[in-house]
């Protein structure tokens, strides 16, 4: 079982982006030397921000922290005494 904390919710977003990086740019690619693969994933990034998607963020920042202290909560009742 893997559990991802709420507060870290952005790095999915920034696990994505280099899990795309490396599925499409990297993984079957042969880089002679670490300029060629600097290159290389310049040329990603910049073909990637040809058309970006911004994050639009869906809950406000009372809800977020609402949900940590009922996340905190719901911890402090699993612990030993």
């Amino acid at each position: 079982m893997h559990f991802t904390p709420t507060s870290s919710s952005w790095l999915n977003l920034v696990e994505r982006v280099f899990g795309d990086l490396t599925a499409k740019q990297i993984r079957r690619g042969v880089f002679c030397s670490v300029p060629e693969l600097i290159a290389a994933i310049d040329a990603y990034m910049t073909q990637r921000n040809v058309s970006p998607k911004p994050l639009v963020w869906t809950k406000t920042a009372q809800e977020i922290l609402a949900k940590v202290n009922r996340a905190r909560i719901a911890l402090d009742k699993t612990r030993p005494a």
